[in-house]
């Protein structure tokens, strides 16, 4: 049962749709070819047959060479995980995995748009550079000629990593699990077996987000209006205008480019923004609780945008700030005094819309329940809560917003939990989850073995020995 439970933890990475690896990976490295030849002018001597690389396997389109089993094994290597017990006709299986699902979701019409891969690139060059240093630093660790060779082979992996995780999320997209499931699931783990939850926290906060002046915000509605006037009179390009004005950091590189469907986390006003323009029509300023935006409708397809924004924020004064922060300590001598609860002030004075109603109970984004496992906390969140003792509540810390602004909060520890054994009452979002993913990986083992049947597959005579996890050897 420890097996499942690993294999369960495993298949959190293999059937996410929408996160990116921000550490830097190994870009593989052109294939050095090979070969000890001794050639005189018409004379052939001491010719030594040397294998420059070979077809591992083919997936559909998708061809395998046994080069890309080295380079991923290398890369594996190199990025500090265990390779102990990794074979190559496992790290071969995988690679047909990937190369299956992307197939499938190019017959399936799971398209992946240019722009959604150079968007993609556009973030993780910048996060690459920031860890590296620059540059000239990053082409060189990759052995790159120039900024636009790098991103070539970093286009081809992201292309068929993105086509590769659509696909498997439109196989799992569906699944559901009834509380009598989970009930199933957790009774056939035998107790001496059943997981182990680390210590918890539960947290609760009230923020407040100094506002700008009336005066500031009509200055960010004006520079908007004439960048929306200089586009739609003198033909200038959104693009570029983003480029140049959005502080977006997020986007502003590919020129505010985002591919949204109906399930995209973002805030409600953009979103009811974006469905309501159509395709090619740019909106008025309008405002989040990020700034003021102007959107562009580039192209709609069936629930899907693509969009372009430029958000411009209006510059906050130091005596907003100050006012903010002092009424947080207002609001935390009060309720130390009695005066009201930490949830009644939540509810009452915090800017937060997300968390406010619900008493400033904070959520884990891991499955939305109250509790936050020390192990696996965000590091900022956890240094800022980590020496508050119980029912102790924070003073005002200053946090900067990535998507734009600064806010002030205020903490508090309103349960805590000891490392113990799953409990199914105590536990039992944790446990729908583990059970949900399993009902995820049986679904999936189905769907590989109808089309691996269906799909051109064929494996090299030298790999078919291997004890691969699907049946890829077609006799």
């Amino acid at each position: 049962m420890n097996k499942i439970i690993l294999g369960l933890a495993l298949l959190v990475s293999m059937v996410a749709t929408s996160q990116e690896n921000d550490s830097i990976p190994k870009v593989p490295e052109e294939p050095e070819l090979e070969a000890s030849l001794d050639i005189e002018k018409d004379t052939v001597q001491n010719f030594k047959k040397i294998k420059l690389d070979g077809v591992a396997a083919v997936v559909g389109d998708y061809v395998i060479l046994d080069s890309d089993i080295e380079k991923t094994y290398i890369d594996l290597k190199s990025q500090g995980v265990s390779t102990e017990d990794i074979t190559k006709c496992s790290l071969l299986g995988k690679l047909m995995e990937d190369r299956l699902y992307a197939h499938q979701a190019v017959q399936d019409s799971l398209l992946v748009s240019d722009d959604e891969v150079n968007a993609n690139i556009d973030r993780q060059l910048q996060s690459f550079v920031s860890q590296i240093g620059s540059m000239e630093k990053l082409l060189k660790f990759y052995r790159k000629e120039n900024e636009q060779e790098l991103r070539e082979d970093l286009f081809e992996i992201n292309k068929l990593r993105m086509l590769s995780e659509k696909m498997q999320a439109s196989v799992v997209s569906d699944i559901e699990i009834t509380p009598e499931e989970v009930r199933q699931f957790f009774n056939k783990i035998p107790k001496d077996e059943r997981p182990v939850f680390g210590a918890e926290l539960e947290i609760s906060q009230i923020v407040k987000i100094p506002k700008a002046t009336e005066e500031e915000k009509q200055k960010v509605i004006d520079k908007l209006n004439t960048i929306k006037a200089d586009i739609q009179e003198n033909d200038a390009s959104f693009k570029i205008k983003a480029i140049l004005y959005s502080e977006d950091e997020g986007s502003k590189a590919n020129g505010g480019f985002y591919a949204i469907n109906k399930n995209t986390a973002f805030v409600k006003e953009f979103m009811d923004v974006a469905y309501r323009l159509q395709e090619g029509e740019i909106s008025e300023p309008f405002e989040t609780e990020y700034g003021y935006h102007i959107m562009l409708v580039e192209k709609v397809r069936g629930q899907e945008r693509d969009i372009r924004h430029i958000i411009i924020s209006p510059e906050v004064p130091e005596s907003a700030k100050e006012a903010a922060k002092s009424e947080l300590d207002s609001i935390r001598v009060k309720v130390n005094n009695g005066d009201f609860t930490f949830a009644e002030a939540a509810l009452n004075f915090s800017d937060e819309k997300e968390t406010k109603f619900d008493g400033g109970v904070l959520r884990n984004p891991q499955d939305f329940s109250a509790r936050f496992e020390l192990t696996k906390m965000d590091p900022t969140l956890y240094n800022q809560v980590r020496n508050l003792k119980d029912n102790e509540i924070s003073y005002p810390i200053m946090e900067e917003d990535p998507r734009g602004g600064i806010k002030y909060k205020i903490y508090k520890i309103t349960n805590r939990y000891d490392e113990h054994v799953a409990d199914f009452a105590q536990d039992y979002l944790k446990i729908q989850e583990l059970a949900k993913r399993e009902k995820q990986f049986n679904a999936i083992k189905e769907w590989m073995d109808i089309h691996i049947e269906d799909t051109y597959i064929s494996v090299n005579e030298e790999k078919r020995d291997c004890d691969f996890a699907n049946d890829w050897v077609k006799e």
